[in-house]
């Protein structure tokens, strides 16, 4: 799993919506102390949290299972654009057989699966995958092959959300009820944040 950050919304954008409501501009340290504590005062502790819907963040998601991809997709105040099936699987047509499975198969499927540790599981997903490669060979559509495709199937997307969306997603997902692939995202899309930017979240994320 990799996270990057690729870009975010400067914190003094949402200072100026908050004191838009009260035309307090002149009260402004331009993004400074007063203005952190402010978007921390009306933002978190007075709970006008729709006012952290002015920050967005956008990340580069890698090396997610379409399980992960699933949980992910129910968090609907987002944008998401998908590592397309449709398009992408030819990139295990061109591979080698995985079976018989042994450490050398294992680690090349391991490029396409995300593994649970589990080790029914895991031999059952490289079996599927070798049933994917199959299909694929023999001329069926990606579109109807897909079908075929194991739930630990890695995919990659760019995820956007706001700052208040992103505070139910770290809230819910951080927590030790969560699937543990989404418990992991949660904490490293915390880590990808900007320092400055972490005062918002760190009561959401479960420690």
């Amino acid at each position: 799993m990799k996270i990057t950050l690729r870009h975010y919304t400067p914190l003094e954008v949402c200072s100026l919506a908050i004191r838009t409501c009260w035309q307090s501009f002149d009260k402004s340290d331009n993004g400074g102390e007063k203005d952190l504590a402010l978007i921390d005062r009306v933002g978190n502790k007075n709970k006008h949290s729709s006012t952290l819907e002015h920050l967005y963040y956008n990340f580069y998601i890698q090396g997610i299972s379409r399980a992960c991809l699933q949980e992910l997709a129910r968090h609907r105040i987002s944008s998401f654009s998908v590592k397309s099936s449709r398009y992408t699987l030819k990139e295990l047509r061109e591979c080698q057989s995985f079976l018989p499975i042994n450490d050398e198969s294992k680690k090349r499927a391991s490029r396409f699966l995300v593994f649970t540790g589990n080790e029914i599981v895991d031999k059952e997903s490289i079996k599927a995958l070798e049933n994917l490669r199959l299909i694929l060979l023999e001329g069926t559509s990606n579109d109807i092959a897909k079908y075929a495709m194991p739930e630990s199937y890695k995919t990659e997307l760019a995820w956007s959300i706001n700052a208040r969306s992103l505070q139910n997603f770290l809230e819910l997902r951080s927590s030790k009820a969560a699937l543990w692939e989404i418990r992991n995202l949660a904490h490293a899309i915390y880590e990808a944040l900007p320092q400055d930017h972490r005062f918002i979240f760190e009561e959401k994320i479960a420690k």
